[in-house]
């Protein structure tokens, strides 16, 4: 039986890390799931850059952003590459009239997880859905 395969995006991973966070407890509880359950999670290297920028800059927290990159280069986590196969493959997921919440960063997600046959996106970001993929806590529900 193969085993699930689910892709990580930025969302998720400031969610676990930051516990003012609306999803955190949710992330926390999916996440803890995914390890229950032995789900390969994989995070494209884009998503880790986005949620460190965005928890180093936004939440003003160094130490958990540079907490967070040691987390991912751990040989525990699975990080992916992204060429520019990929970012040409997000270009189906993003155009000019695309809301500006819906960033390239989440096209990126969407074409690594189309590449790898994920069976679902660990984030709480609709946007996903709209495209067809599910929700990794959907998978979960409460």
């Amino acid at each position: 039986m193969k085993s699930k395969l689910v892709v990580g995006d930025a969302d998720a991973i400031i969610a676990q890390a930051n516990p003012e966070d609306a999803m955190h407890d949710e992330a926390t509880r999916v996440a803890q799931k995914l390890i229950d359950e032995h789900v390969n999670v994989i995070y494209p290297v884009t998503a880790i850059a986005e949620a460190v920028t965005h928890i180093q800059r936004v939440l003003s927290n160094g130490a958990t952003a540079y907490g967070t990159v040691q987390l991912m280069v751990d040989p525990a986590a699975e990080v992916v590459e992204v060429n520019k196969q990929t970012l040409s493959n997000a270009l189906k997921y993003f155009s000019p009239k695309t809301s500006k919440k819906n960033t390239l960063f989440d096209c990126i997600v969407a074409a690594v997880a189309q590449e790898y046959k994920a069976d679902a996106i660990f984030s709480f970001d609709k946007f996903y859905k709209s495209k067809g993929f599910t929700l990794a806590s959907e998978n979960y529900p409460q």
